[in-house]
């Protein structure tokens, strides 16, 4: 695996007003070489397409074919993510001012030696105080 793939940058694939050269060439990386997410990614991706169902921006259609095309790559669920939820992720959370979500992120970035792949401004500056390589925007 090569990096932890956040929620908010694997969403941008699919809506195109969201899409950059660098969230493509994550997508890239991604294909290649894979990457981890933590047990509450599959959640996430599907929460943020079913609300842009809801507010029309997408089809179900279009939602359900993301959703496949998701399956399909190397990207494999963390299974520690919640033994460290009420520990060190909550103090990572409580410290960088982040959600336990985002944190998740962040606590597996840091226990895997991992690159975090993030468009999410608070997640990318806690990354950056704790000198973890971070991709996107």
């Amino acid at each position: 695996m090569s990096l932890v793939l956040d929620a908010s940058l694997a969403l941008a694939w699919y809506f195109q007003d969201e899409a950059t050269a660098t969230t493509d060439a994550v997508l890239d990386r991604v294909a290649e070489t894979g990457a981890v997410v933590p047990a509450l990614w599959r959640l996430e991706l599907a929460n943020g397409l079913q609300v842009a169902v809801r507010r029309g921006r997408i089809s179900p259609a279009y939602r359900d074919a993301s959703l496949a095309d998701l399956t399909q790559m190397r990207i494999e669920t963390d299974s520690e993510t919640d033994v460290h939820a009420w520990s060190a992720t909550l103090m990572l959370a409580e410290k960088h001012d982040l959600t336990l979500y985002d944190a998740a992120y962040l606590k597996l970035a840091q226990r895997r030696r991992l690159p975090l792949a993030t468009l999410d401004r608070g997640l990318r500056r806690a990354a950056g105080k704790l000198d973890l390589p971070v991709l996107g925007t």
